[in-house]
């Protein structure tokens, strides 16, 4: 008897019908990434299977400091985006959105695809 164990998270694209059950959090930012370049796509996470109950901020920069109680050295993009996705954005739009706060110098990445509020 095998025993399948389901991924934590469930990404999707609705054009292409396309499922992905990624292994880690930042991989569901690699696929969208991936996706995104091949067929101009955005995807949205179907299920996220958080540890905690995500903070009920609304805003983003807000949303990264509570979570940054969780993590050492910078919250996964993937983290935030599943936490965003609770509030009905898509990994694109969450990544957009984490571009144009980081723009303002709200936010910072303390090592690649981890975030961190100042």
């Amino acid at each position: 008897m095998t025993h399948h164990q389901q991924s934590a998270f469930t990404v999707a694209c609705q054009e292409c019908s396309v499922d992905m059950e990624p292994d880690s959090a930042n991989e569901v930012v690699d696929f969208y990434r991936r996706h995104r370049r091949q067929t101009g796509h955005d995807v949205v996470l179907t299920r996220a299977d958080l540890e905690f109950e995500p903070p009920t901020a609304d805003d983003l920069v807000t949303v990264i400091a509570d979570l940054e109680n969780r993590y050492e050295n910078g919250v996964p993009i993937g983290i935030v985006a599943a936490t965003m996705s609770e509030r009905g954005f898509s990994v694109g739009e969450t990544l957009d959105e984490i571009y144009e706060v980081r723009m303002t110098g709200a936010l910072y990445e303390p090592r690649d695809d981890h975030l961190a509020a100042f």
